[in-house]
């Protein structure tokens, strides 16, 4: 017997360090190609402002770093931890994305920051600018690899269940790394990484140029930083778009929690610019919506069928009957492998097992076979995520979006009219945007992780199925401490980011550039003002 308590605080422990991890991840994915860019400025130049620009940035990308690592390791501890049956369910086709991170990527990410941030003096310019972009690419490809891990427990495919060892078998591996999902949310995961990023470097810069300090180095940062963050704020809203359009197609339930789309209508749809949805009644208290939009920008038509959460609920209904058949047929097959009989009654209802499975949480002893019309109901309601968390999760991300690209927009233009830094009012609001794009991240993150739910691997394994069998007074030790553990981990990353920008990029000038060796701290500001 599964305690629903230990399921919830599994749940919530590993939100929490997702969360966590998530602030580190894409300002990493971002500034490596920004360092990057300056230095290639630097390298095709050879103007020493270029290098004093890529030396700063890369020291705060190698503290970022740190600390992304730190809090990326201690969570994937958890898949062995607190979801035990799961990492034996999916462990073939998890662990082969993940295998290949560990192997491939995250070690050459970690070989070569060591390089990018000592080889200065070691390595000719050309050989510096090759181990920069290798970091870039590692880092990136740390990111494709966790994300088609994250694409199969979306949108599973190139994977079959095996009756006999009751495990998800990997099929093909082809299909894992080029499913639809998790190529659409790896490019707009990463792009929206480089907003991030450019957002930083851009409030960064406007910081300095409000005192005065590091004047040039501060404008050449913002002006890159706008034109790289310009371009991504575009791609990052398409290719959100893009991935929308992927995601309504293979997740109906999210779609139709995204937009508090409880009844099917006849199209075209209007869409909800706001909603107070009420999960009990299945209805919205309250909706301020424009008529005929939803239907074109999720379908691309006018005449498509949107699937609302009183559709759904009835096909779960049926798809949890089809399931408890297949239950059965599979413990049969259990008890006697060679039944035929079970085998074939088994592949008829195999691809609702997962319905089988998820109504199992409701039913006596926790037996699906057992299951009354009152626990079929209850799993089918359940089959729709928390409307209410993910409809305005959703419409934060994009307002972040769109109020990101407005002010890159602005920033593109003072910035080619050399007029930035004679707004102030614009450099205070970048500095007050930085922590816009954390925000848009982790409501994306919400929308994707819950709007999932009540599944681990979508329609295939339930997530009451997928903990280990903890105590809940374990669970809530190992949350309390995971906790206090990331809590630290942030601590120290905003005080050694705050340090390494009040010291500012003077006290990494290289010996031999721009000004004399040795050059204090003290005296870069006069020296950045007459410039």
């Amino acid at each position: 017997m599964i305690d629903p308590l230990v399921v919830e605080l599994s749940r919530w422990q590993f939100a929490a360090t997702a969360l966590f991890h998530f602030l580190f991840v894409p300002l990493t994915l971002g500034l490596t190609f920004i360092v990057a860019a300056m230095e290639t400025v630097y390298v095709t130049t050879g103007r020493t402002i270029y290098r004093e620009m890529a030396q700063f940035w890369g020291k705060l990308l190698l503290i970022n770093f740190a600390l992304g690592v730190a809090t990326g390791l201690t969570m994937e501890f958890q898949f062995g931890t607190n979801w035990s049956f799961y990492s034996s369910f999916v462990g073939d086709i998890f662990g082969a994305p993940l295998a290949v991170e560990g192997l491939m990527a995250f070690f050459m990410e970690s070989t070569f920051i060591g390089l990018m941030v000592f080889g200065w003096e070691r390595l000719s310019k050309i050989q510096h600018l090759i181990v920069t972009y290798l970091v870039a690419l590692g880092s990136n490809l740390s990111a494709l690899w966790i994300l088609v891990a994250n694409g199969f427990m979306q949108a599973p495919e190139g994977a079959v269940f095996n009756p006999l060892t009751m495990r998800m078998e990997l099929a093909s591996f082809a299909e894992l790394i080029f499913g639809h999902d998790a190529q659409s949310k790896f490019v707009h995961t990463s792009i929206a990484g480089y907003v991030t990023a450019a957002i930083f470097v851009c409030g960064v810069s406007a910081f300095y140029m409000l005192r005065k300090q590091h004047m040039e180095l501060a404008r050449r940062s913002f002006r890159m930083a706008a034109l790289f963050g310009v371009l991504s704020a575009v791609g990052v809203i398409t290719l959100g778009d893009a991935l929308g359009f992927v995601g309504g197609h293979a997740q109906p339930t999210k779609l139709a929690a995204m937009e508090a789309l409880w009844r099917t209508e006849k199209p075209p749809v209007g869409f909800n610019v706001i909603a107070i949805p009420d999960q009990q009644k299945m209805e919205n208290a309250y909706e301020l919506q424009i008529p005929y939009l939803l239907t074109p920008l999720v379908t691309r038509s006018l005449d498509h069928v949107i699937p609302g959460a009183d559709t759904l609920v009835a096909q779960a209904k049926q798809r949890i009957v089809s399931g408890i058949e297949a239950v059965g047929a599979l413990r049969a097959l259990q008890d006697n492998p060679e039944d035929e009989a079970a085998l074939s009654r088994f592949l008829a209802h195999e691809d609702d097992l997962g319905y089988g499975f998820l109504v199992g949480a409701y039913a006596p002893d926790q037996d699906p076979t057992v299951a009354d019309d009152a626990a079929i109901e209850r799993a089918a309601r359940d089959a729709i995520p928390s409307v209410a968390t993910i409809f305005w999760s959703f419409r934060v991300m994009v307002a972040c979006g769109l109020l990101m690209l407005m002010f890159f927009i602005l920033a593109v233009i003072y910035t080619l009219r050399n007029t930035v830094e004679r707004q102030r009012w614009f450099l205070g609001a970048s500095v007050l945007m930085l922590p816009v794009p954390w925000i848009a991240c982790e409501a994306g993150w919400l929308v994707a992780e819950i709007g999932r739910q009540p599944w681990t691997v979508y329609e295939v394994l339930p997530t009451w199925m997928s903990v280990s069998t903890h105590s809940a007074g374990y669970m809530l030790f190992s949350l309390a401490g995971f906790l206090l553990l990331y809590s630290i981990f942030i601590v120290i990353e905003m005080f050694l980011m705050l340090r390494a920008i009040r010291q500012g990029p003077s006290s990494h000038r290289p010996t031999g550039s721009a000004g004399a060796a040795g050059e204090t701290a003290l005296a870069a500001p006069v020296r950045s003002a007459e410039v």
